[in-house]
């Protein structure tokens, strides 16, 4: 076994319009939480799909920039993008192309030998409601020894039937080490709060349940160990949210890299830097992983322009 995570999930574009016109971001949450982790010094493989377009070729060069190996799966309807406007609370609204609503993996014998060598395998934004991709992806994981971490990361303009995915989610999780979820995940796939979630994930079987709440922050239930942190208090304004949650799953997964906490001072320290990461990361336009170490120095008022 490596020491190296695999995360499975997506790539894509991240095209963002506002009153100040149109941005185009490389993102997708499994791209962000590999890159993530390389920036927290974790050597870590992307497998995602991806076209042969010019979005492709902004998507591979970004992960080389940030030192991640990809895994690229073929799609032959190009490669996913994602439109976003921000609601009035500033949180991210998405409109998916063809590709992102059909994306899957392929599963050779390349992505076959590199979850199962695995130290980590962390699956976020995975087309869970594919019977065919959930099952593939079973019979990848059966082949691993590595640690099992899930995001669900449910995206409304992605699912087709949100029933499905409910069922090839927890199939998965329950065989998992953590898994985080968030209080919209809670109210699409559950129609239930996020505590309701928790404690149903607890029941299934997971080890430990990574649960944030956006600006109040987030709680980890690992057994008997309940640890709850605000969202860190950090120099500078709130720019953009987007990102926020994959930087949290990412620090946390970090951590875990590390080895799994003792006791409930190890998930405290591991949920501050969670936090801290996750407060940090707002602090800038964008859904890159920025340390809260990088905003010593900088001039906050010009952040994000």
């Amino acid at each position: 076994m490596s020491d190296r995570v695999v995360v499975i999930g997506d790539a894509l574009i991240d095209e963002l319009r506002d009153d100040t016109g149109v941005r185009e971001f490389v993102g997708g949450a499994a791209l962000n939480v590999a890159v993530g982790l390389t920036r927290l010094g974790v050597p870590t493989t992307l497998i995602a799909m991806l076209g042969e377009d010019e979005a492709a070729d902004h998507i591979r060069a970004y992960l080389a920039d940030y030192g991640v190996d990809l895994i690229a799966s073929p799609s032959e309807l190009g490669s996913s993008r994602a439109v976003s406007t921000r609601s009035a609370s500033g949180e991210p609204v998405y409109e998916f192309n063809a590709a992102a609503q059909a994306r899957g993996i392929r599963y050779d014998d390349h992505v076959r030998a590199a979850i199962a060598s695995a130290h980590i395998v962390a699956v976020s934004c995975y087309p869970f409601d594919n019977v065919e991709q959930t099952r593939l992806l079973a019979e990848a994981l059966h082949e691993s020894s590595g640690m099992l971490v899930i995001d669900p990361n449910p995206r409304s303009g992605m699912m087709s039937d949100s029933a499905e995915f409910v069922r090839g989610f927890e199939a998965l999780a329950a065989d998992a080490e953590l898994v985080k979820v968030g209080e919209d995940d809670a109210v699409l796939l559950y129609g239930e709060p996020l505590d309701a979630l928790r404690a149903r994930l607890v029941d299934l079987g997971v080890d430990a349940v990574l649960a944030t709440q956006g600006s109040a922050g987030a709680t980890i239930e690992a057994g008997e160990i309940v640890v709850t942190r605000p969202i860190s208090d950090l120099p500078g304004r709130i720019v953009d949210t987007m990102g926020a949650g994959d930087a949290a799953f990412a620090a946390t997964v970090a951590a875990l890299a590390e080895g799994w906490p003792a006791d409930e001072d190890g998930w405290r320290t591991a949920l501050s830097r969670a936090m801290d990461v996750a407060a940090a990361t707002c602090r800038f336009e964008g859904a890159l992983l920025r340390l809260p170490e990088s905003l010593q120095g900088i001039d906050m008022d010009r952040i994000g322009t």
